[in-house]
């Protein structure tokens, strides 16, 4: 069955629901969040999106992201799909959100009020198969260089998080993470 999200207005107020599939073919602007995972050393975990994912299969993003369903709180839906998708729980902690609109193939738009959120984990990840293909630890100027070389290795939101937010602000988030 497809998920009914919610549909929110330019301050993140809740204004509806509609099903995943109408909200990503329509462009609508709906509420989602994005996972920042750290381990101890300040290294991001990165999280490669399954190839059967209808969108973005294959591609390179942050630790875990996913929408809140309707009804569902939205550091709630996190905790959830961050067990889900990579296996654990964490702590997590709020630091920012924005909004964003793009075009991702399959013809579909993500137009999304993104809330990020920060966590601390130090094992290794039980990743869903179905969900991730891979995953890995990369310090945080590898990363941004590796995402100037190659951009299109990249989801485009996760695209849009590095390259709004500085290496120092990422670092912040990498020390809240871990205190």
């Amino acid at each position: 069955m497809d998920e009914m999200l919610i549909l929110v207005d330019a301050d993140d107020n809740s204004i509806g629901s509609q099903t995943k599939t109408q909200i990503h073919q329509q462009g609508l602007l709906h509420r989602a969040f994005s996972i920042f995972i750290f381990d101890s050393q300040g290294r991001l975990l990165l999280q490669q999106r399954a190839f059967s994912k209808y969108h973005s299969a294959g591609l390179w993003t942050n630790s875990c992201c996913g929408h809140p369903r309707w009804g569902e709180a939205t550091a709630a839906a996190a905790q959830r799909r961050l067990q889900e998708e990579m296996g654990f729980s964490s702590e997590l902690q709020q630091v920012s959100s924005f909004t964003y609109r793009s075009e991702v193939p399959g013809d579909l738009i993500e137009h999304e009020f993104d809330h990020i959120y920060v966590g601390l984990f130090d094992g290794e990840p039980q990743g869903d198969p179905a969900e991730a293909h891979s995953w890995l630890w990369m310090d945080i100027q590898q990363l941004t260089d590796e995402i100037k070389r190659s951009p299109d290795k990249f989801t485009v939101w996760f695209r849009e998080i590095m390259n709004t937010v500085d290496a120092n602000e990422i670092a912040r988030w990498a020390t809240l993470a871990t205190h």
